[in-house]
């Protein structure tokens, strides 16, 4: 079932069901499929975003320098450009993170709802380069990479190529 399938009524329905606590669900097939199919579709709309713009110049919240400040500040020497799922889903790591993670409840909207990451920054979204993260860690991450200028790979090689169709 694809989401552009669902007519409004549908699609109200599973906005809801999107925004309840996850143990009132368990393991329902239907909600993983609804949270697979707006992660993906988060991670689409996100790459054609750094594709189109240069990300130097992108604000992903509001608060992006609190994010970015208070990222840095927890995890000065966490290489960005190319992560190691280690630094993110170890035991130590974890640790690390919730805290981190936690200052940005009631500051950013839905802070740890399951998003979708690239591992390596120069590549898109495929099942070899992903992982998944809380929206707080994408956020985190990738302000850094703006910031940072290594999502600029991906901004200038859609230049060329768009140049090149020219």
């Amino acid at each position: 079932m694809a989401a552009a399938a669902l007519g409004p009524g549908e699609a109200a329905a599973a906005a809801h069901a999107l925004s309840l606590p996850a143990e009132a669900y368990g393991n329902d097939p239907n909600v993983e499929m609804l949270w697979a199919m707006r992660a993906s579709q988060h991670a689409e709309v996100y790459f054609n975003l750094i594709s189109s713009v240069d990300p130097k110049f992108l604000t992903l919240t509001k608060v992006d320098e609190q994010i970015y400040g208070e990222f840095r500040k927890a995890f000065g020497g966490l290489r960005v450009d190319v992560l190691d799922p280690e630094d993110l889903k170890s035991e130590p790591a974890k640790e690390k993170w919730r805290p981190f993670c936690l200052q940005f409840e009631g500051v950013v909207e839905d802070f740890n709802y399951g998003t979708l990451l690239r591992l390596d920054c120069r590549g898109g979204y495929s099942p070899e380069n992903t992982i998944f993260a809380t929206r707080i860690q994408f956020f985190a991450i990738e302000i850094a990479r703006n910031r940072e200028g290594h999502n600029s790979t991906i901004y200038n090689s859609s230049q060329q190529q768009r140049g090149d169709s020219k």
